[in-house]
């Protein structure tokens, strides 16, 4: 048993001197940093997913009224160690099937340190020339292993919600820019309507991307899905040159795609905008093997991912792309006289990103695209795939309901009746070996597995069924 923590007493905490030397004891503290990291993510393996409950308990040691005077680096660091630490999740360790969440590779990890201590201001080149041009490389990178055309424009931005909101900015502007309205100037007051299509499996982050822009989440037409979560495209109302059209690259629940091909050529027939939701998915076109899926998702006007989820970077990078750059800076950029920018030509990030000061996100993608390479990427996804379908496989031949057919990294497995399932969901979080969320899947109650992360392995997914029979046979 542990004592109940006293909340503490800010009086009582040694504090910093204000006149001290301002880097005298740097190096102690940033080497006992890196220290307690490693230490912390060499026990993953060896603690529950979740926290236990006295850990949590221990957060209100951290609950107390500023403090008169400072507290010295090296308790402030020793306190977020000694409480925060116990009291994580542990995304970053091989069981975490939970949402869609990658780990963090080491080599990105390491490059975020590196980047916090740069501190710098990804807003133009002349704030931070490397973090434009690291941003330059990265899109340049991306660009490849994602066969998209070469003069597509990007951007770095916090995830696949900011990037979608990003990127239907981008449609709002382009399709009322044909109509002769100039919607950053005159906002959408008496602005011509704009149509806004989707399945009925869209994800919530596009809708509140919609309502964030003024285009309603409500006011969507909603197109039926098949048995496989994907848009029926042939049920799609007519199109038009005032009309977005937004389609999934990964199901949240299934991982399937819907038919980008067809609705691409639809649209491209009207003039319609394509937006692509791929926060996950989008990362299969790094492999051929994949092609069946990922047909015709290249022919979009604009897609959404996240660099946190399948490359595995540390939190938050989501990466918007648009294919005409004239479309996304448009809806971007913002002058001031006092900003000046020199080299007009040049790429300054922040016309491409709702943000103006930011950290330089582009740093861990770079590091993850070197690290691993094209064939690195690519083996990245296979492998995620690979264990998702041993899951399936392990699972069905136990007995149990597999929902969806995998044809990414997406299980949903039921264990009999809605409340069978998630007896045995409660179960399998409270022990903490691993932990996966749940859902409900076209009327059934389900387990959801996601696996997107590189530190997963074989002995994982072992472990990890071995726990969920385990659930299963105690409910």
């Amino acid at each position: 048993m542990h004592d109940t923590p006293r909340r503490a007493e800010p009086h009582a905490e040694p504090h910093a001197e204000p006149h001290a030397e301002p880097r005298a004891d740097s190096h102690a503290v940033l080497q006992n940093a890196s220290e307690r990291a490693t230490a912390y993510l060499d026990g993953l393996r060896n603690r529950p997913v979740v926290p236990a409950p006295e850990a949590e308990l221990r957060l209100e040691a951290l609950v107390h009224p500023l403090p008169q005077q400072g507290v010295e680096a090296a308790e402030v660091l020793r306190r977020l160690d000694t409480i925060g630490s116990p009291a994580t999740v542990a995304t970053s360790g091989g069981r975490y099937f939970g949402l869609v969440i990658g780990g963090a590779l080491p080599a990105t990890v390491a490059a975020s340190w590196l980047a916090t201590a740069w501190d710098q201001n990804a807003c133009f080149r002349w704030t931070s020339p490397i973090a434009a041009t690291l941003e330059d490389v990265s899109l340049q990178w991306m660009r490849d292993l994602l066969r998209m055309p070469q003069d597509v424009a990007g951007g770095f931005v916090s995830g696949a919600s900011m990037a979608s909101f990003t990127a239907l900015a981008a449609a709002r502007h382009a399709l009322l820019a044909r109509q002769g309205w100039d919607v950053e100037a005159r906002g959408l007051y008496g602005a011509p309507e704009l149509r806004v299509i989707v399945g009925d499996e869209v994800h919530v982050t596009v809708l509140k991307a919609l309502s964030l822009l003024g285009l309603g989440r409500d006011r969507v037409i909603r197109v039926p899905t098949d048995g496989r979560g994907r848009l029926r495209a042939e049920l799609l109302p007519a199109l038009d040159d005032r009309t977005i059209v937004c389609i999934q690259a990964g199901n949240v629940n299934t991982g399937d795609f819907d038919p980008a091909a067809e609705v691409c050529r639809l649209a491209r027939e009207a003039g319609a905008w394509v937006h692509v939701d791929g926060a996950f998915g989008l990362w299969a076109l790094a492999h051929r093997g994949f092609d069946a899926l990922t047909q015709g998702f290249t022919e979009a006007d604009s897609w959404a991912t996240d660099a946190h989820k399948w490359l595995n970077v540390p939190y938050d990078s989501g990466l918007v792309f648009v294919r005409n750059a004239g479309d996304l800076r448009a809806a971007m950029s913002a002058t001031a006289a006092y900003l000046a920018e020199g080299d007009d030509a040049a790429r300054h990030p922040s016309h491409y990103t709702p943000e103006s000061s930011r950290r330089a996100r582009g740093v861990e993608v770079w590091a993850a695209l070197l690290h691993l390479g094209r064939e690195g990427v690519a083996d990245l996804v296979a492998r995620s795939c690979g264990f998702a379908r041993l899951f399936a496989e392990s699972l069905s031949k136990a007995g149990y309901d597999i929902l969806n057919e995998v044809v990414l990294n997406q299980v949903l497995v039921s264990f009999g009746s809605a409340e069978k399932t998630r007896a045995v969901i409660d179960a399998l979080q409270a022990e903490g070996v691993c932990w996966c969320g749940g859902t409900v899947w076209q009327g059934r109650t389900a387990m959801r597995i996601s696996v997107a992360n590189w530190a997963t392995t074989e002995a994982d997914v072992a472990l990890s069924v071995e726990a969920m029979l385990r659930a299963a046979r105690r409910e």
